[in-house]
């Protein structure tokens, strides 16, 4: 089967858009409760969970765009949308991070008198929702950035929602307003350690980086070892998408028949789908009395 027809099943993403429902309300409940409290944390809880709902948002429009089957203008697929959605979602991490960072500091110079019981019951709701939100992004999650970047943001909500509760409960037993502020920075710190970790991964995808366990070497001392094969070079290595690793490589045999290098080419794939988990390769055949081609690229 050609590359042109690879492609993923559609999956079902009702939970997916029930999250960004409840994400929504959220968002307006923390922002009106943000108001009547004066609490700077609720307010950027409510940012955040802004953000997860658009994450989500995006997530679900990359997913379906990525269910597409390939096609004359993309003959690889589009799989690779969903890696486009997980760069967003990290850059607007970073973005709300440096915004809460900037706020938080402002709220160091004029300090704000905050209603401790509006925080509490309205943090409680967050965490609940937060918590149904990242279970369902959870089970989406594996060996997906995208799903990942989106679940990242819902935990790290929940733990936000889980220090805003104890904030409140310290503001309105003890008027300790100030830890309002630190949560403010502690949580902005959460949300940047998250999307830095997650940009180079993401990044690299995109540049069609190479796989880190793969080394060109391996894949040319493997090859070489196949009968009535002299040589293997310029070799290259890339990811498709998150699951899918692409290679292509100039082989050079001994064999003089085309079956015995149709039976070569089947044995180079096997070996490249087994040992390394390359599911699309280039080969193009060269005899070693023809070949001028030198080993490196």
């Amino acid at each position: 089967m050609s590359e042109k027809h690879h492609h993923h099943k559609a999956t079902n993403d009702r939970d997916l858009i029930f999250a960004i429902f409840i994400n929504v309300s959220l968002t307006l409940f923390q922002f009106i409760g943000g108001l009547l409290s004066g609490s700077l944390s609720l307010l950027s809880d409510a940012i955040h969970n802004l953000s997860d709902a658009a994450s989500l948002s995006i997530a679900v429009f990359a997913r379906k765009i990525s269910h597409k089957p390939a096609d004359d203008s993309k003959t690889f697929g589009y799989q690779r949308a969903e890696i486009i959605a997980a760069l967003i979602n990290t850059t607007l991490l970073i973005t709300i991070s440096l915004f809460l960072i900037y706020e938080a500091f402002w709220r160091l110079i004029e300090p704000q008198v905050i209603t401790g019981s509006i925080i509490v019951l309205v943090a409680t709701v967050a965490l609940i929702i937060d918590i149904i939100t990242a279970l369902i992004t959870f089970n989406k999650s594996k060996n997906n950035l995208n799903m990942k970047a989106a679940f990242l943001h819902n935990l790290s909500d929940a733990l936000s929602s889980i220090a805003v509760i104890i904030a409140g409960i310290l503001i309105f037993l003890y008027k300790i307003y100030w830890v309002d502020t630190v949560l403010t920075f502690l949580v902005a710190g959460l949300i940047l350690f998250q999307a830095i970790k997650l940009l180079p991964s993401t990044i690299h995808l995109l540049m069609e980086g190479s796989p880190d366990y793969i080394v060109s070497d391996d894949i040319k001392n493997s090859i070489k070892k196949i009968s009535g094969i002299q040589d293997t070079h310029h070799i290259h290595v890339w990811h498709l998408d998150e699951n899918r690793i692409a290679m292509e490589a100039h082989v050079v045999v001994t064999a003089n028949k085309l079956s015995e290098v149709e039976d070569i080419k089947d044995k180079i794939k096997f070996l490249l789908k087994n040992n390394f988990n390359i599911v699309h390769s280039t080969l193009e055949f060269e005899h070693h009395k023809d070949s001028k081609c030198e080993d490196n690229d």
